[in-house]
């Protein structure tokens, strides 16, 4: 295929064709890039990652809108990354904030709010949300607003491992997971290389692992390398809409 053809075209033929080229049973994962929205460059630069890479985008951002709908063009999956109250309590007053004090009115309505600022969402996925997580009560709120929306799936960032998200979702009848590895906690080139074997060796034991990373310029520098040459690690990349589809042996098995 020729170098000199579009941007568009070279990352279509990536997400369509590489995969075909893998075994039907190689082991699957799935990376989501979170915390689109504020930073342009650094947010239209992880859109450029090869592949089925999926992307979470913070709702009623600056760039949020433009990146959802770039992403979304380029045949990559688009999430709400919503911002859930966590137990520091720090951050209260991101946009789109969910926070235990709301009525089930204002929670519908700031579901709302922020699922209208990210265009082509087809999941939803929390941002921070060690406190709100574990109260089945506002679940409940979030998975009835999710299976009302035909398809739409919930990705659990699994914050805290108190979490009963996933739970409330499979009651709800919403399809579901959760993840399994963060890439850049630590932002080292060792430590996110050492975070990626994991995340192989999690989908070879298992037939799929799912990923986070952030669009910090050590992450997507080696992002841009990896993925380019995934063929060598023999697992094969898939957005997080097949992978919530996946049954895992034990959710919770994986830590």
């Amino acid at each position: 295929m020729s170098t000199a053809r579009s941007f568009l075209f070279r990352a279509a033929w990536l997400l369509i064709v590489a995969p075909v080229a893998m075994a039907d049973n190689a082991p699957r994962i799935a990376i989501i890039i979170d915390d689109l929205g504020y930073q342009i460059e650094a947010g239209l630069r992880a859109i450029e990652l090869p592949g089925a890479v999926s992307y979470a985008v913070l709702p009623a951002t600056p760039n949020g809108r433009v990146l959802a709908l770039l992403a979304h063009q380029r045949g990559k999956d688009v999430l709400l990354h919503l911002p859930f109250e966590a137990e520091d309590r720090e951050n209260l007053d991101e946009p789109g904030a969910i926070t235990l004090d709301m009525s089930h009115r204002a929670f519908r309505a700031a579901f709302a709010s922020a699922l209208e600022s990210v265009p082509n969402a087809v999941g939803v996925s929390n941002h921070r949300g060690s406190l709100l997580t574990r109260h089945p009560g506002h679940m409940g709120w979030l998975m009835e607003e999710i299976a009302a929306r035909d398809g739409m799936f919930f990705l659990d960032s699994y914050t805290t491992h108190q979490s009963v998200a996933m739970q409330i979702a499979a009651e709800r009848g919403v399809a579901t997971s959760r993840r399994h590895v963060f890439l850049d906690n630590d932002r080292s080139a060792e430590a996110i290389n050492r975070e990626f074997a994991r995340l192989t060796e999690l989908a070879r034991r298992d037939g799929l692992a799912i990923a986070i990373g952030h669009p910090y310029p050590e992450t997507l520098t080696f992002l841009e390398a990896k993925l380019a040459n995934l063929e060598a690690d023999r697992v094969t990349l898939i957005p997080v809409s097949q992978a919530v589809h996946f049954v895992e042996p034990d959710a919770n098995s994986i830590l």
